[in-house]
């Protein structure tokens, strides 16, 4: 596929995406629901004709499937060495992987002050209960990995930080001087959510071997719901209390009855129990769609700039009251992920405001997002951010 393409009008992606009808409406919601091809449709039809073929015998073409989602997530990891395990939603996995950690003997967690919910409530909620947790201040973001390796210390069971702020797409650089602090105490979790196919992650380049790495298809992968991976490195073997049967599935029936708990292998240690594969075909659909178009996170990347170039500088041209709305221009556009983040103290009010004229956007307190997508035409943005500034002007 080549760029050129995706910034005509129409876009040379959009008759993949007829049921979302992206060629028709203004959906700069990509940083939160990217649309899904229609590939993804076929795919959730083929899970229920497997159903009904197989009956209970589908969860050999459902595995299939789910193999075939981990090998996508592990391929934009550039990852050939780690365990991806599966899971319905990053939540799941993430309670899982923090039961697997030696709280009794460190019981202290230290993260940011912008993680996302996900993240966000859990250790508040830990936190109630007697964990330390140490929060760091998340801006500047050009300097966060420093502060956070400084903050850890002996009691430090692990760090959680994001790869892209998912308030305001500052990009977090310098995670390997985060995880050269763990090795001397505790473990480092990534948050990737924000980065996966709209910045290139790549594991081996970050010098981030040895992390776990949380992170899903329903933002930019266009998977939908349901498809989270924890990345576990290889030569890790936790043993999560938090722990389904689904993990000693291969095992049976000749699971032991007593003694230790016993764990499946590779991703097996972080399942859960009996689950919808339906997400895991859709997924492993689009993941091939992908590829065959070649829409590699390098080329996503470069449309994803360009978008996010025009925007900013469409936005700027319309030259609003910036008590009303403004954007911070001090970053610069190589240092954002996915999406323009704007200042505006009644950005929930706005955003309203948009979607009545037809422009789906969303807020967070008093950021408005505007969240482009690779199906997108540079038309559609320019139409989309001339709206915004009639929204803006009229209070």
């Amino acid at each position: 596929m080549k760029p050129a393409g995706l910034y005509a009008s129409p876009n040379a992606l959009a008759p993949h995406y007829s049921r979302f009808r992206v060629a028709e409406r203004l959906l700069l919601t990509g940083h939160s629901h990217q649309a899904w091809p229609d590939v993804g449709f076929e795919a959730q039809q083929h899970a229920w004709l497997d159903a009904a073929e197989y009956v209970d015998e589908k969860w050999e073409h459902a595995f299939a499937q789910a193999e075939r989602v981990r090998r996508g997530f592990a391929r934009l990891l550039d990852d050939s060495d780690g365990t991806i395990a599966l899971g319905a939603n990053t939540h799941e996995l993430v309670v899982r992987w923090l039961s697997a950690l030696p709280i009794r003997q460190r019981p202290r967690l230290v993260t940011t002050t912008a993680e996302f919910h996900t993240i966000r409530r859990q250790l508040d909620r830990l936190a109630e209960e007697g964990i330390a947790v140490a929060k760091v201040p998340a801006l500047p973001a050009t300097t966060l990995a420093e502060r956070l390796a400084r903050t850890v210390d002996d009691r430090t069971a692990a760090v959680l930080v994001s790869a892209v702020l998912y308030e305001n797409a500052h990009l977090v650089p310098n995670l390997a001087h985060v995880l050269e602090a763990c090795r001397r105490a505790g473990e480092l979790l990534v948050d990737a959510y924000h980065a996966l196919n709209v910045v290139p992650f790549s594991l081996r380049a970050e010098g981030l071997e040895a992390a776990f790495v949380v992170g899903g298809g329903y933002k930019y992968c266009q998977l939908g719901e349901g498809n989270c991976f924890l990345r576990v490195p290889v030569s890790c073997a936790p043993r999560p209390v938090i722990t389904g049967w689904f993990s000693e599935f291969a095992l049976l029936p000749s699971a032991p009855a007593g003694g230790q708990v016993p764990y499946g292998f590779g991703p097996d240690r972080f399942a859960g129990a009996t689950y919808d594969p339906t997400s895991h075909y859709r997924g492993a659909a689009v993941f091939e769609f992908f590829e065959q178009h070649d829409l590699t996170p390098t080329l996503l990347r470069e449309v994803s700039q360009h978008q996010i170039r025009l925007l900013a500088q469409l936005f700027d041209d319309l030259d609003l009251d910036p008590a009303v709305v403004s954007r911070d221009r001090s970053l610069p556009i190589e240092r954002i992920g996915g999406f323009v983040a704007l200042r505006c103290p009644r950005a929930e009010a706005l955003s309203r405001r948009l979607r009545h004229e037809g422009v789906a956007t969303d807020s967070r307190g008093d950021t408005l997002r505007l969240g482009p997508a690779p199906y997108l035409s540079d038309e559609q943005l320019r139409t989309a951010v001339g709206l915004l500034g009639r929204a803006a002007a009229s209070g």
